[in-house]
């Protein structure tokens, strides 16, 4: 996982959607990712389409540069497009912008695979193959089938992200849910793992997490308990942390600082 300024964090969770993603790429599937909200299903998707490198890249279209290669290669290795739907998006819309992301994104694949060639074959399309749709819940009825027409005729693997209970949503469209082959529950952080992202957040503020100190041990469950794992109430919860830190001038994260940082944020009951 990563915050928006942070290092990504490769967790077991994001390995797992890894290996959720290469089998409906491979076998052109539609698949199901569902999870509570702020686990990081949005950014593992994110990470495994290198979104951040592709999607500024697709939508300033314009005038090719020699470094725009390296960018090529990129797109190549995940072959992958993620969308996410407006609200109360429209036929049209979803039509056009899913349209515009697939023909862009084969056009940079066949670029990065004609490099070297004497003579360029040209445009070649059904490059790409997997079509990753997060918020999927917003897709209506005739959204949901324009997203089956397009697995139909391109034999594109598809994944539908979205809240859990989406896939008894789905299962009222049978001509839709007969052709999902893989679904993958996105769960929160655990045990180990949990661990070992709290000790990534306290090395980023200089400090050192102890399992032997009591003050540590106690920090951390009571961060376990107000988070239950999520990834991020747990980057908000350690913004406000800083933040507490540095203006009382402390150098530890005591149970009472992170119940001072709790009391800041909106996060239901605990």
């Amino acid at each position: 996982m990563t915050a928006r300024s942070g290092a990504f964090i490769t967790t077991k969770e994001h390995r797992r959607f890894v290996k959720f993603a290469d089998a409906v790429r491979t076998h052109r599937y539609i698949g199901l990712c569902y999870g509570a909200a702020g686990v990081g299903k949005t950014l593992s998707a994110r990470r495994y389409a290198h979104w951040d490198v592709a999607e500024p890249f697709l939508d300033a279209w314009g005038p090719r540069q020699p470094s725009d290669a390296k960018v090529y290669g990129v797109l190549a290795r995940s072959r992958s497009v993620l969308y996410t739907p407006a609200v109360a998006c429209s036929l049209r819309l979803l039509r056009g912008d899913v349209g515009f992301l697939i023909v862009r994104m084969d056009a940079c694949i066949g670029e990065h695979l004609s490099i070297g060639e004497a003579k360029p074959t040209g445009f070649k399309s059904g490059l790409t193959e997997l079509l990753i749709v997060d918020e999927a819940e917003r897709l209506s009825t005739t959204g949901q089938e324009h997203v089956r027409d397009v697995f139909d005729r391109t034999g594109i693997g598809v994944i539908l992200i979205g809240m859990p209970g989406i896939e008894k949503r789905l299962s009222r469209y049978p001509q839709l849910y007969s052709r999902v082959g893989f679904a993958h529950h996105y769960r929160p952080l655990r045990g180990d793992e949990l661990t070992f992202v709290l000790t990534r957040h306290w090395r980023q503020l200089g400090l050192a997490l102890d399992e032997a100190d009591f003050t540590d041990v106690q920090a951390v469950a009571s961060i376990a308990r107000i988070t239950g794992g999520n990834f991020r109430l747990l980057q908000r919860l350690f913004v406000q942390i800083a933040r507490i830190l540095k203006i009382n001038e402390l150098k530890v994260i005591t149970d009472d600082v992170v119940e001072a940082a709790r009391s800041t944020l909106v996060i239901g009951a605990t």
